[in-house]
């Protein structure tokens, strides 16, 4: 577990791209609260792709042990990983709830992980809110892989898919009542499926049941998916499923980089659009608007936004 301390002024991009954990940690929190120096931070940023590895899937399938036996593997492997766990909002501080993971401890001061934990701050699609940004900077902070563990808030935590370069979705047997309940799109998500702590009953029929249903839910060639069973806390299944992760790295096509970048693109013009917005105003606006005769929400919106550009 690392808890980096947050010092006053801004962080050097040098020091970034040296993978100065200290300065790196400082550089998140300017774009985490859009604090003044944030914007000519990321304009600084060279155009860098680094693999980002989405983990997703529902509460209790045991995503941040999954990551943890990951992130050995990639250790063992030499290799320099990033991993943004996002938890659940304080209601009282806005902040992560579970803080970065305990169970992730024993990677502490390790020099090839850095971890960080942000809060979803509401954020509907299981990720945070300046997640594309964060992303952006540990690009460039010299990190071979980038693991963004989703906030785990069920079927409606697709976001990851419009960022990573591929998504590890996590289920568990007992999920198999519900498969052929669940929305298509938590399934059409998914590039590699886990059938986690496969050491419970029913663990086989339950992948084969998921197979049956992505034949047909399923966007993507179901040919090109992959399917593992896992027990995550005994480190089963998690070598292969490694090695298939780091196989697809290899087979990312350019078409989907530039889709990724479009996304991301989109987003930012969005974001940039509203800064300007002040929510008080807003409100105010709507409070005085809404009484009068013929008030129309659409014909509201496509005024104040005329108005506020």
């Amino acid at each position: 577990m690392q808890i980096h301390s947050v010092d006053p002024g801004p962080p050097g991009l040098p020091l970034i791209r040296n993978g100065d954990f200290r300065s790196i940690a400082r550089a998140i929190s300017l774009i985490e609260n859009s604090m003044p120096g944030s914007a000519e931070l990321l304009q600084s940023l060279e155009n860098k792709h680094v693999p980002i590895i989405g983990i997703t899937g529902p509460p209790g399938a045991g995503k941040s042990t999954l990551v943890d036996a990951l992130t050995k593997y990639a250790v063992e492997h030499k290799k320099k990983l990033a991993i943004l766990c996002v938890d659940p909002s304080s209601g009282f501080h806005s902040g992560a709830l579970l803080g970065d993971r305990i169970r992730m401890n024993r990677w502490h001061a390790n020099p090839q992980v850095y971890i960080r934990s942000l809060a979803s701050r509401g954020s509907v699609g299981g990720l945070h809110p300046h997640i594309f940004q964060i992303a952006d900077l540990l690009a460039n902070a010299g990190f071979d892989y980038i693991f963004i563990e989703t906030v785990g808030v069920g079927q409606s935590e697709i976001d990851v898919a419009r960022l990573a370069d591929q998504v590890v979705l996590v289920l568990v047997p007992e999920s198999g009542d519900d498969i052929q309940g669940m929305k298509s799109g938590i399934l059409e998500i998914g590039d590699i499926f886990v059938v986690n702590k496969s050491d419970r009953a029913g663990a086989s029929l339950f992948l084969e049941s998921l197979k049956s249903s992505l034949q047909f839910q399923s966007g993507k060639s179901f040919s090109d998916l992959k399917f593992f069973q896992t027990v995550a806390t005994e480190e089963k299944g998690i070598g292969e499923l490694y090695e298939a992760i780091m196989n697809n790295n290899k087979h990312i096509s350019p078409k989907k980089l530039i889709r990724l970048l479009q996304v991301k693109a989109w987003q930012l013009i969005v974001e940039n659009r509203m800064r300007g917005i002040d929510r008080e105003q807003l409100n105010s606006s709507l409070q005085h608007s809404v009484d009068q005769p013929g008030f129309n929400l659409y014909k509201f919106v496509t005024a104040y936004a005329a108005a506020s550009g």
